[in-house]
């Protein structure tokens, strides 16, 4: 699945123009293992949601960190981990601990009952932050080809 998503409102450059997104959903599977690589080509960032209250989850994450960020390679700022709780949960946020690499990266936790604007935030947040790292590579190749 390909979720397209333009946002007029997120670009940081002066001359007002938004950004498109393109979200692919790998659905957690790994009979769609041969479908990554172009998953993974040109991609910006990676967002990991798993169930924490599954113990099997915690450790796909894992394997899904070394396949589609490790491997890329992406840097830690371009991955975001939400452990999405499911209504009626009672999910610990607190005590969540994650192994290394993993407790290095982004975590929120998302319920979307409960705070639906507090989960779109952190998404805002974190599309900002790709944006300003294509931003920064895209000038740092520029003053390359200038010097």
């Amino acid at each position: 699945r390909i979720l397209e998503y333009e946002n007029p409102n997120l670009s940081n450059n002066s001359k007002g123009a938004g950004c498109r997104f393109e979200l692919w959903d790998c659905s957690g599977d790994q009979k769609f293992e041969t479908c990554w690589p172009a998953l993974m080509k040109d991609s910006h960032g990676v967002i990991i949601i798993f169930n924490p209250e599954l113990p099997s989850h915690l450790k796909e994450i894992e394997m899904w960190h070394s396949c589609f960020v490790q491997q890329q390679p992406l840097l830690d700022s371009q991955c975001l981990l939400i452990a999405h709780h499911k209504p009626g949960s009672a999910g610990d946020t607190e005590n969540l601990s994650l192994a290394y690499p993993l407790n290095k990266l982004k975590l929120i936790h998302s319920n979307l009952e409960e705070d639906p604007e507090d989960v779109r935030m952190e998404f805002m947040k974190y599309f900002r932050s790709i944006i300003t790292s294509i931003n920064e590579s895209r000038e740092r190749e520029e003053m390359s080809i200038i010097s």
